[in-house]
């Protein structure tokens, strides 16, 4: 049987590399600006560079070079007009399906939606003035809630996994708790009179990260690896720990779109 400590061994790596990624996170994401930006763009490079090599390994220097591409398209989506900036978001994917020797397609789907992802960041960040800080920290927390409550529930209570064959680990236990978390995150952030619209949509993206979990469980399941890469000690890779708010950034675009959300006003 698994005691205690053996279901927490890997918590004191993880959270010492989550204080440094949550610090320099807060740091960027204070700053905003360009700061932040060559943070997003940093961190869609970094995925983009780590899917390429799961998906096609001994491609040589393809996957860096698919990465400045993604980088760069990141870049140009969010500092060109949008009719400039669309061909050049969708360039890494055709590259990719003409350099890589794997899964081909699921690298060009998958890699669209790292740099939509990073423009829903960035969007949210620059486009909504002052609310823009407030909501940002709003979307972070959400998913880093969902993660953590995810993360102890799981452990502490177990129970029925998801998805056993792609992700073991994932209990329904874990899963509810963080959509009560993500709950408890819209109500606290949210303004007057709004409460249950953000506290809805909060559980949403709740479900969108942990689908974007999964969904790179599947990825790295495919590939025959246990983590993205070893860039984050604890965590694996930069895919692994920014999967959830890959999920996450891709729906708010979505969410924002269909019901003019989030609130403007602080």
């Amino acid at each position: 049987m698994t005691g205690p400590s053996g279901r927490f061994a890997d918590l004191a790596p993880r959270m010492l590399s989550g204080a440094v990624m949550a610090g320099l996170g807060l740091a960027a994401l204070w700053a905003g600006g360009w700061w932040f930006l060559a943070l997003v763009v940093a961190v869609v490079g970094a995925m983009v560079w780590e899917l390429a090599t799961m998906l096609s390994p001994g491609s040589g220097r393809r996957p860096l070079v698919l990465a400045a591409l993604g980088a760069a398209a990141v870049l140009a989506v969010a500092l060109l007009p949008a009719g400039a900036a669309l061909p050049l978001a969708l360039l890494p994917a055709l590259i990719g399906l003409s350099v890589l020797t794997a899964d081909r397609l699921l690298f060009a789907v998958y890699a669209t939606l790292m740099i939509v992802a990073g423009f829903g960041l960035w969007h949210l960040r620059a486009d909504f003035g002052a609310a823009g800080l407030r909501w940002m920290l709003w979307l972070a927390v959400v998913v880093i809630v969902t993660d953590v409550a995810g993360y102890f529930a799981g452990r502490l209570i177990g129970g029925p996994r998801i998805w056993p064959a792609v992700s073991p680990k994932k209990t329904w236990s874990g899963t509810v708790a963080g959509w009560i978390g993500a709950a408890a995150v819209g109500l606290a952030f949210a303004r007057e009179g709004a409460g249950a619209e953000v506290a809805g949509v909060s559980v949403a993206l709740s479900m969108a990260a942990q689908l974007g979990d999964v969904a790179e469980s599947a990825v790295k399941r495919r590939a025959g690896v246990k983590d993205s890469s070893r860039l984050i000690p604890g965590h694996g890779g930069v895919m692994d720990r920014f999967d959830g708010m890959l999920g996450a950034s891709v729906l708010f675009l979505l969410v924002e779109r269909a019901i003019a959300f989030p609130p403007v006003e602080v």
